[in-house]
Parts: C-alpha cells; sequence; structure tokens
C-alpha cells in the first residue's frame, strides 16, 4: 500500500486525534478536546478551521448562560473519511478487520 494514499488532511498528528476522538464520542467541547489532545488553543483552532474548510466537522459557536461555547461536531462526511482512513492504515499495517 502506499502511503502517499493516506489522507493528507486527517493524517496530520493533531488533525488524526482530533478526528479519533470525534469518532468515538460523536461531539466534544473546545475545552475538551484542548485538554483530551493536550494542545493550545490556538493550535486547536487553526487545525478545527482545517477539518471545518473540508468538511469534516462542523464547529457550533453558542453562548451558554452568557458564556461563550464551542463544540466540535463531526460531520457524516468526516466519519466516513475518518473510516477510510483508518482502513487505509489498518491495510498498510496487514492488520485490517477480518484477518
Amino acid at each position: 500500500m502506499d502511503p502517499g494514499s493516506l489522507d493528507k488532511v486527517i493524517h496530520e498528528r493533531v488533525r488524526l486525534a482530533v478526528m479519533a476522538a470525534l469518532a468515538a464520542r460523536g461531539s466534544l467541547s473546545f475545552t475538551e478536546l484542548r485538554e483530551l489532545l493536550e494542545v493550545t488553543d490556538g493550535n486547536l483552532s487553526v487545525h478545527g478551521a482545517i477539518l471545518e474548510r473540508h468538511g469534516l466537522v462542523r464547529i457550533v459557536k453558542e453562548f451558554e448562560r452568557r458564556k461563550p461555547r464551542t463544540t466540535f461536531v463531526i460531520t457524516a462526511k468526516g466519519r466516513k473519511r475518518f473510516e477510510e482512513h483508518v482502513a487505509r492504515l489498518e491495510a498498510m499495517l496487514g492488520t485490517g478487520r477480518g484477518r
């Protein structure tokens, strides 16, 4: 399997971690993701924007008791692309499902 076939948008370390967390949970607040991944606000913001621009996540900004709250939500497209990416990785490692 050619490493060049990996999804370049998802495969970056922080974006891969964001997608894995969201695939498991569906949605997480900005704070939850930042703490889980141990990244800075700026780092998470930049990677979140890239994922959102590609339609893989939706970033919802709202107010809760007059405080801003940002939530990351995986999209159907994002879930599909993440699952395809994981399948490619498994194929490269020879650990695909059903083996």
